[in-house]
């Protein structure tokens, strides 16, 4: 049997492994900018030619992280809609993107390094932004929450999160910042 009929397990075994990468990585770099990649390749369980097949240098898998961590977000949309009410599939989304903040603002220095070193752009919130469209349209189709809500009015509601600081109270703060955006979309909805 030739190399080209076998590739099925391997592409699942390396998609494994970049994914473990990718996990690994992000509470690695968000505990210490600086740690090692050999490291981080170390407790993800890879050979330094598998980490550096997938991200030759700290930026790629910076950026790569922040991409990453940016689609799972948009991604838990859909399948929180599946399973909740659209009100509570929006705020359990709402959280969600809290820890993709608290995330995010563990690595900003890193980032900030990747992108100066690469001359690249943040990859633009697109996605998230998709995401938030359906949640409001399905909280709207349900009276829940007041019309004409733009995903740009609700990313900027929310923008908050990326303020708060990483500390003890950074839970508290996130949840009374996400309760108070929800009680604000529920305003003026048909539905009390």
């Amino acid at each position: 049997m030739d190399r080209q009929q076998q590739p099925g397990p391997k592409r699942s075994d390396a998609q494994r492994n970049r994914e473990r990468i990718l996990e690994v990585a992000l509470a690695e770099l968000t505990r210490a900018p600086d740690v090692p990649l050999s490291a981080i390749a170390r407790k993800a369980g890879v050979g330094q030619g598998t980490f550096y097949r997938n991200f030759p240098s700290r930026e790629a898998l910076t950026l790569e992280i922040y991409r990453h961590e940016m689609t799972q977000v948009a991604r838990s949309a859909a399948e929180l809609l599946a399973t909740r009410a659209p009100d509570a599939a929006l705020r359990a989304w709402m959280d969600r993107l809290a820890e993709f903040a608290l995330a995010k603002s563990g690595l900003a220095d890193a980032i900030h390094k990747a992108l100066n070193t690469t001359g690249g752009e943040k990859p633009p919130p697109a996605e998230l932004q998709d995401a938030a469209e359906v949640l409001l349209r399905a909280c709207e189709e349900a009276g829940t929450i007041r019309e004409g809500v733009t995903p740009d009015d609700f990313i900027l509601a929310i923008t908050g999160l990326f303020t708060i600081e990483p500390d003890e109270r950074w839970k508290e703060r996130s949840t009374r910042l996400l309760d108070l955006i929800m009680d604000g979309l529920r305003t003026g909805a048909p539905t009390p």
